[in-house]
Parts: C-alpha cells; structure tokens; sequence
C-alpha cells in the first residue's frame, strides 16, 4: 500500500501543469486536489483537510495572493508555497508578507517542488525550532509561551505563525547575543537564499509590532551579522 505523506490542496489554472503535478504528487504518496481557480480552491480548503497549500498566483476569478489571504483569515498555520511566472522581487515580497512558506518560480522541475514540500511539511510536523526544551520566556513585559505559541501582555494574547513563534523563540534563546542571520534562515527555513532572507525581514519586522506596546524592547538589526533582542533594564542608558 502506497504511504500518504500529507495532503496537498494544488490550486493552478494552467489545465497541463495542474494536472501534471497532482498525478506527479499523488504518485510520491501526496493526497492532491486540484482545483484550477482562486474560487474552487478556496471551497475546496473550506470543504477538506490539509497540510500545505501550493497557489498559482495569476490566475482567473481570485488570483493566489487573494486566496491566500482568506486561507490565512482560516489557518494561521497552514504552510503556503507560491508558483508564479514573475520573478520581480517585488512580488516574492508580497508573497512573504502575506505568510508564504515559500515562492517558486516557473519553469521549475517537479523534482525541486517535491523537496520543498517534503522540508516544508518536516519543519512544520515536527513543530520546527519550537521543539527545543524550553518553552516559556520572559521578554520584557511579555509572556511568551512558545509551545502554545502566544505572546501575551496585561491579559492580551496574540497567537503567532509557526514561524514567527520560531524566530521569536531563537532571539529568546540568544540572551542578548547577536542571532546569526544565516544561522536562523537554516534552521527555520532550511535555505538561506535571498527570498527567505527577505521573508525573514518581513517576520522581523510583524514580531516589532507585537513588542511595541513595551517601549524597552527593541530587535536591533546588526548590519551584515544577523538581529539582537534588547531589553532595557534598570540602570541602561
């Protein structure tokens, strides 16, 4: 019996493409539907489980930005990859903003997808960098609790993605000292290349937001080294 290896919503509009990578995924031991718009895709993920979402990004009646932001109103969690024609920078970067676990640009192998799924869904099986031993942190006037992955402050909570609760929980982990850029894009995302240093400025800059309330935090950039979270204390300058 063929081992299911997770189950994979694949939402692209190209008929040829979507219905070689769901017989390609499908016959890797990946339980795939596909849907060919932005629409069906989004019925179908109202309607089904699954553990990673693979969009096509231009496509007819919603286009995948689009559904990926409604898929995240839903699950916070659910691990997103981007398939796009565009190489423009600028649209990697809306990509990430919106929550991408990753953006792959056409023409691309079937063999390069398949091990982005595979690192993609061990990462978020194995709950990633949040399986560390220690899972409660003071910062600041925060309680960071990154098994349940929430941040809370004067009774407030805010639940964090998988990987904001992992990068949050490696600055904790620092004491103080410089987090290694590199030494953070291998751990949370596997590949250090330019996209997911870029993904990572954008995660950088939502967990300053979650800390502002608290005027003695601050995620200090290190030019060329990596990030630094400081907490005034008593006495600093």
């Amino acid at each position: 019996m063929k081992e299911i290896n997770g189950s994979v919503l694949l939402v692209e509009d190209d008929e040829n493409l979507g219905t070689l990578l769901s017989e390609y995924l499908n016959s890797k031991g990946y339980q795939t539907t596909l849907a060919n718009d932005g629409e069906k895709g989004l019925r179908k993920f109202l309607n089904q489980s699954f553990d990673i979402c693979i969009l096509d990004v231009m496509m007819p009646v919603k286009d995948g930005f689009t559904l990926a932001k409604e898929i995240r109103e839903i699950n916070k969690e659910i691990p997103i990859v981007f398939l796009t024609a565009k190489s423009m920078k600028e649209d990697a970067l809306e990509g990430f903003t919106i929550g991408a676990d990753d953006y792959i640009t056409k023409p691309f192998s079937m063999e390069l997808l398949l091990m982005r799924i595979k690192a993609i869904l061990r990462r978020s099986l194995d709950g990633g960098i949040a399986a560390n031993d220690k899972t409660s942190f003071e910062v600041g006037s925060y309680i960071f609790d990154s098994e349940r992955r929430v941040l809370s402050r004067d009774g407030k909570e805010e639940k964090l993605t998988s990987k904001e609760n992992d990068l949050l929980k490696l600055l904790a982990m620092s004491d103080g000292k410089t987090l290694e850029r590199k030494a953070a894009l291998m751990l949370i995302w596997g590949d250090d290349n330019y996209f997911n240093s870029r993904s990572m400025d954008v995660y950088i800059t939502k967990l300053r937001k979650y800390l502002k309330a608290d005027e003695n935090i601050e995620i200090i950039n290190i030019h060329g080294k990596g990030f630094k979270l400081y907490v005034k204390k008593d006495g600093d300058q």
